[in-house]
């Protein structure tokens, strides 16, 4: 096998990423070789190496979350950077985040996956269980959890472990105590709720026989299987029907149906529901009589409620009729739910030039509607022709990157098309 030498210690941080780019891809369009034993020593090298890649690509990102670097580029998050702009899934984006944010807290990890004696997969695993707790646990979990990786244990039984740091690190520690429910006894109901850093949380509880019955004959019902394509386990349900429970659904479902009066009325022209799905005229009728009906009134040209510059505040029928036309906010690639954004007003309320019309709001949610009134020469705003408004964060002057993650087939240049656009 030839050799390649270079001089890679008197190289800059961005050569030896070009240098990597350029060797990633020479090696993406090369064919494998037809033996599998190759293939398997060769697979083993290029993971490791991916994994080191890993240790590096986290020190780039803490530095860019350390540093709100995203909010120069209209992003309210790393993690919606890592989303939007670098293509990974939610899941991948929030574990590389984690990953990044905790390495520095985890001085044998961050040796070993730099070193390549420890692979990916674990250290994101080992960071996930230690952001819960506090930097005096933190060194003794992160021994136990590299403890049971060095016996064999896979990296979804050391997640399994992290599920209980808290315990094992009490006993490491020696100040173990009895469990909650021990404690409170078992005369009445109680729940705790701790947050994860993350925005989640962990429920952990006891009910009594009477709390018992009502949860289960609440929930028990919810929790039954969709069909015989629903995948989920009965954990997974149960959390689906709870939320249903706190969201009111399990009492009421609304579905918002779109049809002219002329349908209502006998025409044979058909509804929608929100995602575009036509439902035929008599349907529509048919769930117009079965159904509560909350008339959405348009004008002229399908233009409705108009309040001008006399009321500030959206009615809650603008509203309404918002959250039928977005189901987001209206920035590309930010998916809060058009339910949880804020009214805005696409010229700007406070410059007297958009008035309270329907023609003239979108959704937008809280960080990018006061992000939009603080970098308005960043902010690109078209109007299709069904009446949307979208808006698309342009990259700081001077500055222009095409986004990864896209096909070809689409802009080859998507930041310099924006910048000509604007």
């Amino acid at each position: 096998m030839r050799s390649i030498v270079a001089d890679l210690s008197s190289a800059s941080t961005a050569e030896l990423v070009e240098a990597a780019a350029a060797i990633a891809t020479e090696l993406a369009q090369r064919s494998a070789p037809d033996s599998g034993a190759a293939c398997m020593e060769l697979a083993e090298k290029l993971a490791s190496a991916t994994d080191q890649a890993e240790s590096a690509l986290a020190g780039l990102i803490a530095v860019v979350d350390r540093t709100a670097e995203t909010k120069h580029w209209g992003l309210p998050s790393t993690q919606a950077w890592l989303r939007c702009h670098l293509g990974m899934r939610e899941g991948r984006a929030k574990e590389r985040l984690t990953l990044a944010r905790q390495l520095p807290r985890l001085q044998q990890v961050s040796k070993q996956l730099a070193t390549g004696t420890l692979s990916y997969g674990y250290a994101a695993t080992i960071a996930d269980a230690v952001q819960r707790l506090g930097d005096d646990d933190c060194a003794p979990a992160e021994d136990i959890l590299l403890r049971a990786a060095s016996d064999g244990l896979s990296a979804g039984k050391v997640a399994r472990l992290g599920n209980k740091i808290h315990d094992l690190v009490a006993e490491h520690n020696g100040t173990s105590t009895p469990p909650e429910d021990a404690r409170r006894g078992y005369e009445r109901s109680w729940v705790t709720v701790s947050r994860s850093l993350d925005g989640g949380c962990y429920l952990k509880g006891w009910l009594n026989p009477e709390d018992t019955a009502i949860l289960d004959g609440t929930l028990a019902p919810l929790a039954k299987p969709a069909g015989t394509d629903d995948r989920r386990d009965l954990a997974e349900r149960t959390a689906a029907a709870l939320s249903s429970v706190l969201a009111g659904g399990h009492k009421a479902t609304r579905v918002t149906v779109i049809a002219d009066l002329e349908t209502l009325t006998g025409d044979d022209k058909p509804g929608w529901l929100r995602d575009g799905t036509p439902i035929p005229a008599e349907q529509v009728r048919r769930l117009a009589l079965t159904a509560g009906v909350s008339p959405l009134l348009f004008g002229p040209g399908h233009v409705p409620l108009y309040l001008g510059h006399t009321v500030r505040i959206a009615s809650p029928g603008q509203r309404r009729v918002l959250e039928t036309l977005y189901d987001t906010c209206a920035v590309q690639g930010c998916e809060t739910p058009g339910f949880l954004c804020e009214v805005d007003h696409v010229d700007g309320w406070a410059l007297g030039n958009s008035p309270t019309d329907i023609d003239k709001l979108t959704l937008c949610c809280g960080w990018h509607n006061r992000w939009k009134h603080t970098h308005p020469h960043q902010m690109q705003i078209t109007k299709t022709n069904d009446g949307r408004y979208t808006y698309r964060a342009l990259p700081p002057d001077g500055i222009t990157r095409p986004r990864r993650g896209r096909p070809p087939d689409q802009a080859a240049n998507p930041w310099q098309d924006e910048r000509l656009a604007a």
